[in-house]
């Protein structure tokens, strides 16, 4: 005779209903193996950031051994005037960062003021921020970054400067996103009792309607970090980079001025390049486990999976 294990003990128990969930909770999304290889990606890379630069040499050190290939001494091997490729992916590692972050920062505050701000005063302000939104969000974003960029003098070309222009041309389409969410908080019960109450405007939105936008707030922080990264790369490529900073744009701009690519130097060209699609990779992965917190539906088919594959795994268990 065969002992049976009830399904319901393979499963896992269900939480507690009624307790508030925390608002913290909401931005630590169920670990998976996808959030956990695009964490680990984005970790990395971020200490090779960070704590790269302290451990090479001078990036720019000139070399009699000009192409040569990877050594012992030198990983990556050198450019054509005999630098460090890893001393320099280092370096530029850290300068894409930068941009990277900065302009994530920035185009995350320009989308929550256009969209949270004007969607909670509404009226005419609403109107006419909506309407910016709306002018921005036609406007088409590369060819906009290339003219600005192609403008400025390259002497005046800083990181600001891109960080600046690249985060101009990326917030409007996530001031659109909240604008919506912020139109369904507004008319909640708890909002409009602090509204009734005489609480300020600011004190509203921080304390009642932000810490319900949480979650969309780093979905969005994330996919401006990676355009901001792939669209720095883009105009650095195109030699309409930040004057005087190295970045993995700029690693890929002198390499193919170098020929690297025609003389097979593949060590100067190629790491750059998969660091950027390792960075995309790591931060996409992110991402998608956070609009599994936006976006419910997106987590109940996975718990579905998840509950169908232990319910399967009770039953084999069952039938022995």
């Amino acid at each position: 005779m065969t002992n049976t294990v009830p399904v319901e003990a393979a499963l896992p128990a269900p939480a507690p209903s009624g307790k508030p969930v925390p608002a913290w909770r909401l931005l630590v999304p169920t670990m998976t193996p996808w959030l956990a290889v695009g964490l680990a990606l984005v970790l990395g890379i971020c200490l090779f950031g960070l704590i790269g630069p302290l451990l090479v040499g001078d990036p720019d050190a000139i070399r009699d051994t000009g192409l040569a290939g990877p050594t012992s001494e030198l990983w990556l091997g050198t450019t054509q005037t005999g630098q460090d490729v890893l001393a320099q992916l280092a370096h530029a590692t850290r300068g894409s960062l930068q941009i990277g972050f900065l302009v994530g920062i920035l185009a995350t505050a320009l989308s929550a003021f256009f969209g949270i701000y004007g969607a909670y005063l509404g009226g005419a302000a609403d109107e006419v921020f909506s309407l910016l939104t709306n002018v921005f969000l036609v406007i088409p974003g590369l060819p906009l970054v290339i003219v600005i960029s192609g403008f400025v003098p390259r002497e005046s070309r800083g990181l600001w400067t891109i960080a600046v222009v690249l985060a101009l041309t990326s917030w409007a389409a996530s001031a659109r996103v909240l604008r919506a969410q912020t139109l369904s908080v507004r008319n909640r019960e708890y909002v409009a009792a602090s509204r009734l109450s005489g609480e300020r405007a600011w004190r509203v939105i921080v304390v009642e309607i932000l810490p319900n936008l949480l979650p969309v707030l780093a979905s969005q922080f994330v996919f401006a970090v990676i355009a901001a990264v792939l669209g720095e790369a883009g105009l650095s490529f195109l030699g309409l980079g930040a004057s005087g900073s190295s970045t993995l744009g700029t690693m890929l701009f002198y390499a193919q001025n170098g020929f690297a690519l025609p003389l097979g130097a593949w060590w100067w060209f190629l790491p750059p390049g998969l660091l950027i699609a390792l960075l995309g990779t790591g931060l996409s992965l992110v991402n998608f486990s956070i609009d599994e917190i936006v976006n419910p539906k997106l987590k109940n088919v996975r718990l579905h999976r998840k509950r169908t594959r232990a319910i399967a795994k009770a039953e084999r268990k069952g039938q022995r």
